[in-house]
C-alpha cells in the first residue's frame, strides 16, 4: 500500500472541540457565496424614486434619512468585501492537494450543480474516498479561511 501524504495544514491534535457541523456549514456558505459573486458579479443597490403613499404618523424624533449616503456605502463596502473573500478562497484553494481542489471545485463552485455521485464516477473514485476527501478540504478551507466553529465548554468540562 502507497503512504498517504498529509496537508501541512492538517493538525494532529485538537486543543479545542470543532463543531464539524456548524463549522462545515459555514465553509459552505462561504463558498456559496464566492460562486455567485464569480457568476454574476455583484449586483448594486439603488435609491427608491417612487414615493410611498402611506400615512405616517411623524414625530418630533429630529432623525433624518440619508438613504443614497446608507445605500452607496453598502455598494462599497459589500463589493470589497466579496473581492477579498474570492482572493483569500483562490490562497486557500491553492493550498489543496490537486483531487481536493478538483472536489471542492465541482460540488460547490461548478455552475452545473451536478451530483457528487456523477463527479465520483467522472473521477474515478468511490463515494466514500469522495466524501472523505471533501471533509478533509472543507477542514483545510475552514483553518485557512478561519471559520471554525469551537464548542462552548460548559461549566463542568471546563475543569478536565
Amino acid at each position: 500500500m502507497g503512504k498517504r501524504r498529509k496537508n501541512n495544514l492538517q493538525l494532529t491534535f485538537n486543543i479545542l472541540p470543532v463543531d464539524e457541523k456548524a463549522t462545515r456549514l459555514a465553509v459552505e456558505e462561504y463558498l456559496e457565496t464566492v460562486r455567485q459573486y464569480r457568476q454574476i458579479g455583484f449586483v448594486r443597490r439603488e435609491a427608491a424614486i417612487t414615493q410611498a403613499y402611506s400615512y405616517r404618523e411623524h414625530q418630533s424624533t429630529n432623525a433624518i434619512s440619508k438613504q443614497t449616503e446608507v445605500i452607496a456605502t453598502y455598494n462599497v463596502d459589500k463589493e470589497a468585501e466579496l473581492e477579498t473573500k474570492d482572493k483569500l478562497l483562490e490562497l486557500a484553494m491553492s493550498r489543496l492537494s490537486s483531487v481536493q481542489r478538483e472536489v471542492i471545485q465541482r460540488s460547490y463552485l461548478d455552475d452545473e450543480g451536478e451530483f457528487d455521485y456523477i463527479s465520483c464516477g467522472e473521477m474515478g473514485i468511490s463515494e466514500s474516498s469522495f466524501r472523505r476527501i471533501k471533509a478533509d478540504a472543507i477542514g483545510i478551507l475552514s483553518a485557512a479561511l478561519k471559520l471554525e466553529i469551537f464548542h462552548k465548554l460548559s461549566p463542568l468540562n471546563r475543569q478536565r
